[in-house]
């Protein structure tokens, strides 16, 4: 062998040590990344629950739940149906209005249970329909519209039934008949289609449906009986509203603001319209009713727009 070739055989010889002393170090450094499993229950999640609720139309329904506060999604849905399909133009068919197995509206209400608790989602359920109604909100009629309270597990049916009849004994002291709301395990829920998602949101110009009988678990909140005798005297405009109602408050904003007329406008909820003789179904708010003497000469459902109300003032004034 020629030096040449010798010294090559030297060099190689040399590289190959220090590379493999560079990968000796290297495996004496590196430490692997912690292995994280797909199937290990994120913490975020630990504190989750979900309940779907009926109470009649789910427009309101589903609004008044995503404003609680721990309640991180409030879906529009279907749900305790058999045999029919879960879409709106089935539920709502004729011959589906009685039908007993048809599917409910509901919303499916997912909340954070270290925020907002079972009871506490459970008694504005109660507080914020009318769950004496069989088969019906106010003018909705149908087995779509039933009071249901769907579980998902037996310490969701205990808590329900507890708070339902803490509700029965409230209505039943304030003249009420029996609860009809039906508690039984969730099957299987079916979201709503898209435009019934957040629906009051893309309607701004609709109105809120109240179907609340006005009593409160705290009897401090629950709706006191006014005294409308002014109302009974001369022509007075009477607005109908409710709680969290964002077309009142559009209505005020656009309308009662600027409001300059001679004709007062005074505010009632649903339940406080004793001594007057209305005609128009008061479950929607805002609704603006035009008295004379305590009696109704004309009613509108639903937000209305300055020209609308204008109008109806001016032929109010000249009657």
């Amino acid at each position: 062998m020629n030096k040449i070739a010798t010294t090559l055989l030297v060099l190689i010889g040399i590289a190959i040590l220090f590379l493999f002393g560079l990968s000796n170090q290297n495996a004496k450094t590196y430490t692997p990344p912690p292995v994280v499993s797909l199937d290990k229950e994120m913490s975020a999640s630990k504190h989750l629950d979900s309940i779907v609720l009926g109470a009649g139309c789910f427009w309101g329904a589903e609004k008044r739940y995503a404003a609680i506060p721990g309640v991180v999604d409030a879906v529009s849905g279907y749900a305790d149906g058999v045999d029919v399909r879960p879409i709106y133009q089935d539920i709502i068919k004729r011959s589906n209005r009685q039908n007993p197995n048809n599917h409910a509206e509901v919303v499916k209400v997912t909340f954070n249970t270290t925020v907002a608790s079972l009871d506490t989602i459970l008694k504005l359920y109660f507080e914020e329909h009318d769950p004496t109604q069989l088969n019906r909100q106010g003018n909705d009629i149908g087995t779509q519209y039933r009071s249901t309270i769907l579980t998902n597990s037996e310490t969701q049916i205990f808590e329900a039934n507890n708070v339902l009849k803490q509700y029965q004994t409230l209505l039943t002291k304030a003249g009420y008949g029996k609860i009809t709301t039906l508690v039984k395990p969730l099957t299987e829920f079916f979201p709503a289609e898209d435009y019934h998602q957040d629906y009051l949101v893309k309607n701004p110009n609709g109105y809120c449906p109240d179907h609340s009988t006005g009593i409160r678990f705290d009897p401090a909140k629950s709706v006191a009986k006014v005294d409308n005798l002014s109302l009974t005297k001369g022509k007075q405009i009477l607005v109908i509203e409710s709680a969290d109602c964002p077309f009142c408050e559009k209505f005020k904003n656009d309308v009662v603001k600027d409001y300059s007329g001679a004709v007062p406008i005074s505010y009632r909820l649903a339940q406080q319209l004793n001594d007057l003789q209305i005609n128009t179904p008061t479950w929607a708010t805002p609704t603006v009713l035009f008295l004379n003497n305590g009696r109704e000469v004309f009613g509108k459902q639903g937000y209305m727009s300055p020209a609308e109300f204008y109008k109806a003032l001016e032929l109010f004034e000249k009657e």
